[in-house]
């Protein structure tokens, strides 16, 4: 589904319903201007309370009110509008720096034109297409006002994004344990004349059970020596060989993974596998297939997901062998999740983290007029996951990531308290 910035009135759109629409919009408006000068007001007031005490030697307060600062305009989710923020005349000295102490809003910064929110669509937008030049016709009338969305202001943003992605891709990985890895290579139609942006991403769950963006570069999806390239980086600033990693069969990161990080796990993408087997059967065998991949890899565990693989192949190995071969092939790697938590399951067999959040960005429908870099490309990506990192959830029982980064042993799922009583004796 493309995006749509401004949507279309509907054809039966009467004059009467603008205008009610207006003034709904003009109620959320005026609503949020009244609740953030409350809340700046607050701020304030709590600000001056908790230095009421700090005074100079004639007995006056040192911390006071000092009328407003000028009016600006705030881009906010519910359309522009007027703050006008109280100012605080601050006059204690710092002892360390001898410079007079200043209030500083957490609310409202005084550099801040847009809100997070709105800052956040921007990258999205311009990964979707949308030239620096057309956010003042396409956000002036979403927003209903243009202010702080001006060229140069674009321009300016994604340049301080190339310089975030930089560091990020530059960071210290040694404080960090990446538990589980999924891998995908995404490629990205935007704004380049010649060829196509391929995204090599890794998004890790830390020992704590929270998922994080790993890293991200640009090279070829299925080049082994693009995906080794990334690796060997990540290892070189301190990262920890993965216990398990997840991704499709044709990537060449496998082969990448096995020379840099050989003692990590594989698991098979199910998502991407279960499309290649269609693709090897006709349209007409696909519904019963699918039920049947279904109950390999959503078993009650290994033992049973062997079964149906034997289900499979005796329905499906006589007419078509190829698509039986694509799973078959694969069997050690596809089943591996069944070796971990049952909570973690749901995560481990397929790619999902990395395909829900460039969803939008797979599914655009139109590339914009003119080429890009393939620096803004990877810096619109960077800020497109980090605006998504913010709402990903910790895996099912994050309490289990670390007992898996321990060695515990997991047996249908299940914890094996005592893996010695497991192991038969020498006499049986």
């Amino acid at each position: 589904m493309p995006l749509t910035v401004v949507p279309e009135p509907p054809a039966d759109d009467s004059s009467s319903t603008a205008a009610a629409s207006s003034l709904i919009d003009e109620i959320v408006r005026e609503g949020a201007r009244k609740m953030l000068a409350a809340a700046l007001q607050a701020e304030v007031d709590a600000y001056i309370a908790a230095f009421a005490d700090e005074r100079d030697a004639a007995g006056r307060r040192l911390v006071v009110r000092n009328g407003s600062h000028q009016p600006r305009e705030i881009l906010t989710a519910a359309g522009a509008i007027e703050v006008t923020a109280p100012r605080v005349n601050d006059k204690r000295i710092d002892e360390q720096t001898g410079e007079r102490q200043r209030f500083s809003s957490s609310i409202l910064p005084a550099w801040a034109r847009k809100t997070p929110q709105v800052s956040e669509v921007l990258p999205l937008l311009y990964l979707h297409g949308l030239s620096s030049g057309d956010f003042i016709p396409a956000l002036g009338q979403f927003l209903g006002s243009t202010a702080g969305l001006s060229a140069p202001v674009i321009t300016r943003l994604t340049e301080t994004w190339k310089g975030e992605q930089r560091a990020f891709a530059a960071r210290d990985l040694s404080g960090a344990d990446y538990v589980y890895l999924w891998v995908d290579g995404i490629h990205v139609n935007i704004r380049l004349e010649e060829h196509k942006l391929c995204l090599l991403v890794m998004i890790g769950v830390r020992a704590d059970g929270r998922k994080e963006l790993v890293a991200l570069s640009d090279g070829y999806r299925e080049s082994a020596e693009s995906w080794a390239d990334l690796l060997r980086d990540a290892k070189r600033r301190g990262m920890r060989a993965p216990v398990l990693a997840m991704g499709d069969g044709a990537l060449g990161f496998w082969s990448a993974l096995r020379e840099v990080f050989p003692q990590a796990r594989e698991q098979r993408c199910w998502f991407h596998k279960i499309a290649n087997v269609l693709g090897a059967l006709p349209k007409s065998a696909h519904p019963a297939a699918k039920k049947a991949l279904a109950e390999i890899w959503n078993a009650e565990d290994k033992d049973h997901a062997q079964a149906a693989v034997k289900g499979f192949q005796a329905a499906y190995g006589a007419k078509y062998p190829k698509a039986v071969t694509k799973v078959v092939d694969d069997l050690e790697e596809l089943l591996a999740f069944y070796d971990f938590p049952a909570e973690h399951w749901v995560h481990l067999r397929t790619t999902n983290p990395i395909e829900s959040t460039f969803a939008t960005v797979r599914h655009r429908t139109k590339v914009t007029k003119g080429p890009g870099s393939r620096a803004a490309g990877l810096a619109m990506a960077f800020k497109l996951i980090e605006s998504a990192q913010a709402r990903w959830r910790a895996v099912n029982a994050p309490h289990l990531v670390a007992l898996v980064r321990a060695g515990a042993t997991f047996t249908g799922g299940k914890l094996v308290e005592r893996p010695d009583d497991h192991v038969p004796s020498a006499a049986a």
